[in-house]
């Protein structure tokens, strides 16, 4: 079954930087999207960036300039560097992957496998 481990949460001072990875394992289909969503307190999750096997990203207006997803040659690794932290960045992250003929990559919509998530604080 398809397994999801975050790392690189924790707490920047508001400018900052921090770089969160995401390990996944246990594909069938050789292309999946690679998803970082965010919640906000008692908020929905809102998905922020999503990249395909070929490299495509898709951001969401609210970190568009800032974070940067990428992933490494297209396999089952991404990252997110995100830059120029605010304190309203503060949220657990989450990263999540689908099948890309799903079009979870070109939506940001909530695909259906997701990591246990991991705390960023900015302050």
């Amino acid at each position: 079954h398809v397994q999801l481990v975050e790392s690189g949460g924790g707490s920047a001072q508001t400018g900052g930087s921090l770089r969160l990875s995401c390990v996944g394992s246990g594909f069938k289909d050789d292309r999946y999207c690679l998803a970082w969503f965010r919640q906000i307190g008692g908020q929905e999750r809102e998905g922020i960036a999503a990249i395909d096997t070929d490299g495509t990203t898709t951001y969401a207006d609210s970190i568009k300039g800032r974070f940067t997803i990428s992933r490494d040659n297209g396999g089952n690794t991404a990252h997110l560097q995100m830059n120029s932290l605010q304190a309203a960045d503060t949220a657990k992250y989450y990263c999540a992957a689908g099948p890309t003929r799903n079009g979870y990559c070109s939506t940001l919509a909530r695909p259906p496998y997701w990591g246990q998530g991991t705390q960023v604080t900015v302050s």
